[in-house]
């Protein structure tokens, strides 16, 4: 019936129509990222690892390879702090999710921090906690201490998919379809010193093993943080995933870095699944496609500026997951009266990029014959 209104049609037939509604991009295109990213096998990983430094070129841990973009503030005065969740009042309102949510989440720890801060996630489901054949999706937020913004936006996430789950045809999709898991903090101790790096003042997307060269090798100097997320990735066996930072307002896809360390494009295997997950999460954002540095709000991250030891570039060739490095906001610490836009201006690219699996799944079953 035409004239029937959506809110009165049953919770599936929302969601079918809320998958139709969705832009996908050509069918062969669709294959590849959807078998690519189930088939997270170590042949694979291999294949696409270095061969180690360059003549010349210095490995010394978190010193060659840091980013100079995103470096600490001056200082981050108790005015700039003011309004934004303390890492005790960040686990209550994760707690406080789990109550009161409960029959659609879970909540569990991944590990600790230095300084013994649990590393807590949450897992959106109508199933949580159970194995499907369904895709599983992560959230990460605050891997740099100094960059809070991620770990507010994500629970309003949380708090959105849960109190419209069987109201809101896009939810009702997420939460029926997906696993989704979100970890608010990477880097809590980090943001309780106000500082970039963690307790041991190591900048955590420096820190993980890296393709091209050595410096992260040693895994007795490996950070608790990094080893939870390692771990975590292995368990779970993410089909994609996000990372949230602030600094600035772009959509950053692999490579990370190249072999000679020049600042260039450097495209992986699936460079043209990656530019149409940064362009889908762009394109749905207020005004990140309208980028006047960035074109269509994107960019690799070798041309933007080259980075070794990151968490996007591990996780892809180690993990088979394809992950985005997100930057939310122009400025690492905005003021928390402006949280609530920064949320809004990011809402819809998150439930698309996530809704984006499901949309892939269904048009291969309906299109082929398995």
């Amino acid at each position: 019936n035409p004239s029937r209104p959506a809110t009165s049609l049953p919770p599936s037939r929302r969601a079918a129509m809320a998958i139709s509604r969705l832009r996908i991009p050509p069918l062969p295109l669709l294959v590849v990222v959807l078998l690519r990213a189930f088939a997270s096998l170590p042949i694979q990983a291999a294949a696409r690892g270095g061969l180690g430094p360059s003549p010349g070129i210095a490995v010394e841990k978190h010193v060659a390879f840091s980013r100079g973009l995103l470096q600490d503030m001056p200082e981050i005065t108790d005015e700039m702090v003011r309004g934004y969740m303390s890492n005790s009042e960040l686990e209550n309102a994760i707690q406080d999710f789990g109550r009161r949510c409960a029959n659609v989440s879970r909540i569990y720890s991944i590990g600790k921090s230095v300084n013994g801060s649990p590393l807590w996630a949450i897992e959106i489901s109508d199933k949580p906690g159970l194995k499907e054949a369904e895709p599983a999706f992560k959230f990460i937020g605050n891997v740099h201490g100094d960059e809070p913004v991620g770990r507010e936006v994500l629970m309003q996430l949380a708090y959105w998919l849960c109190d419209n789950y069987l109201k809101d045809p896009l939810a009702t999709l997420i939460v029926e379809n997906t696993h989704l898991h979100i970890l608010p903090s990477m880097n809590p101790d980090g943001f309780a010193l106000r500082r970039r790096g963690n307790a041991n003042n190591v900048d955590l997307n420096r820190d993980f093993p890296d393709q091209f060269f050595p410096n992260n090798d040693d895994i007795k100097q490996r950070q608790p943080e990094t080893r939870a997320i390692m771990n975590w990735i292995k368990q779970e066996h993410f089909t994609a995933s996000a990372s949230l930072h602030g600094g600035a307002l772009v959509a950053n896809y692999p490579w990370d870095g190249s072999r000679d360390t020049r600042k260039q494009y450097y495209g992986c295997p699936d460079d043209k699944a990656f530019r149409y997950m940064a362009s889908m999460y762009s394109q749905s954002h207020y005004n990140m496609s309208l980028s006047k540095e960035f074109e269509g709000g994107i960019t690799n991250g070798a041309l933007w500026y080259p980075i070794y030891g990151g968490m996007q570039d591990w996780n892809y060739i180690h993990g088979g997951c394809f992950e985005l490095t997100l930057e939310i906001s122009d400025v690492k610490w905005p003021k928390a009266s402006e949280l609530l836009v920064i949320w809004k201006q990011n809402k819809m690219s998150m439930l698309n990029l996530v809704a984006s699996l499901v949309k892939i799944l269904a048009v291969l079953y309906r299109d082929h014959s398995w």
